[in-house]
């Protein structure tokens, strides 16, 4: 996984990135009709129930635009939500505050949608050995904010990208002529290159599990779209020989299921691309 540093620094770059793409060289509807050193304060409303997401983000978000902003947190990151909560007050030139509207909006409406969503999923492990991880299908360019919202809500990040983990799946096995020439291969390159990455494997079937664990070095098995019966065979041949993580199409409904069956995790890319935004507004007051 990336470092507290790298990520703090994913985190700045969505920042800037997005006060370029929404104020551009002015935010002129504030700077036409709002005087310079108006001063205001607003308070962050939430109009749904759920689990709220994006305060700390907010918080940088304020501090990035104007340093001469108050925060004042009224409720953390992870906390339950219901219609009618406020999250934050935030006061200072009111030119700023509008400023920030947008993306904090914009940020924490998603944000929270994934905590929530994420939540759900834990609440359905509960009582198992199983936890649940997030994907690559996030939203290109807000990757950290929306796994920072999987955290929020319980869960665990996977890989955050290419460089932090290897994965082997389907196409790099085809590709590469097999399974044991990927693994070996893989490998070699890891060492020849210095680079101490974690191998994870994909098997679509029985068989190959069985050739997986042939090689040594897999830290983990990716046991891609098996069913409940399947799955049991899978976690019972790997016998804690290496982790165990169950994917593919699994929902709400039937996680809890796979989970029975003795996986160590369970990945789902619906955590971050399958979200309806939760109802939040920023107010004056």
């Amino acid at each position: 996984m990336i470092s507290e540093k790298q990520f703090n620094k994913e985190i700045d770059i969505i920042i800037a990135n997005a006060i370029r793409e929404d104020v551009g060289d002015g935010d002129y509807s504030s700077l036409a009709c709002i005087p310079e050193d108006a001063q205001g304060a607003a308070r962050l409303l939430v109009k749904d129930n759920g689990i709220i997401a994006g305060v700390e983000f907010a918080r940088q978000v304020f501090e990035y635009v104007d340093p001469g902003l108050k925060v004042d947190v009224k409720i953390a990151d992870g906390a339950q939500v219901k219609h009618g909560d406020v999250a934050f007050h935030v006061s200072g030139l009111s030119q700023s505050i509008l400023k920030s509207e947008r993306l904090v909006l914009n940020a924490m409406q998603r944000m929270s949608a994934i905590a929530t969503k994420t939540n759900k999923y834990v609440e359905k492990l509960e009582g198992t050995n199983t936890k649940i991880l997030d994907t690559r299908k996030t939203t290109p360019g807000i990757r950290a904010l929306e796994k920072w919202a999987v955290k929020i809500g319980g869960g665990e990040n996977h890989r955050f990208a290419l460089y932090d983990m290897v994965m082997l799946k389907d196409n790099h096995i085809d590709f590469c002529g097999g399974i044991t020439k990927a693994i070996n291969t893989t490998k070699a390159y890891l060492e020849s290159h210095l680079l101490d990455l974690k191998i994870i494997v994909e098997a679509r079937n029985l068989k190959e599990i069985e050739e997986i664990l042939e090689s040594d070095g897999v830290y983990r098995i990716l046991i891609d779209n098996f069913n409940y019966e399947d799955t049991r065979k899978a976690v019972k041949l790997i016998d804690g020989k290496c982790l165990t993580e169950s994917s593919g199409g699994i929902t709400l409904e039937t996680v809890r299921k796979y989970a029975e069956c003795g996986v160590d995790y369970i990945s789902s890319g619906a955590l971050t691309h399958s979200v309806y935004n939760m109802d939040l507004s920023l107010k004056a007051i």
